[in-house]
């Protein structure tokens, strides 16, 4: 029997199907506790990686391990700032940013990982504490992003958010095999 094949650039599948609809109450939750999770996962898929291998691309022509690492708290910290903003403004436009540009700052190759693994285990625990207490009405609330021209709802930003983890929690699982 042959392993299938593991799409390097997609290991989780890609990103999936946005929600017309509501979430329910039990989906959010399994979102949720996606994010809640995601820190503790990705400190061990980094430990089991190892240094050495974390400065190593997970695919030809991709970003090394450490740069994922500090992308997904970058990105996450975004992610975070959107969500109190459609929270406490109407249908704000987001700001975009270049996340290859970030990848290439200084601070990458000058701070280690632990740093950035660190930010998110405090900002996911701030950022899933506010999910917990949204009522269903707040879960509607908007915002704007620019870049693809397309207005989310925080389910939908959620259902996006959640992968996105995931998404790069598969990348460095690709380094640590």
């Amino acid at each position: 029997m042959e392993t299938p094949l593991i799409d390097l650039q997609y290991p989780i599948g890609k990103p999936p199907v946005l929600p017309e609809q509501p979430l329910t109450a039990t989906e959010r939750a399994g979102y949720i506790e996606q994010l809640a999770a995601l820190p503790a996962q990705l400190t061990a898929a980094a430990r089991q990686a190892g240094g050495v291998r974390l400065e190593q691309p997970y695919r030809p022509g991709s970003w090394s391990g450490r740069q994922v690492i500090h992308h997904v708290a970058d990105v996450h910290l975004n992610f975070y700032l959107r969500f109190r903003l459609a929270l406490t403004e109407d249908n704000p436009t987001i700001r975009a940013f270049d996340i290859n540009a970030w990848a290439e700052l200084p601070d990458n190759d000058a701070v280690p990982v632990t740093v950035s693994l660190a930010l998110l285990e405090a900002l996911h625990s701030r950022w899933v504490t506010l999910l917990w207490h949204l009522t269903d009405e707040q879960w509607q609330r908007t915002f704007y992003h620019p870049l693809y021209d397309r207005t989310y709802s925080l389910d939908q930003a959620l259902v996006q958010y959640s992968w996105h983890g995931r998404h790069h929690l598969g990348h460095i699982g690709l380094l640590a095999a």
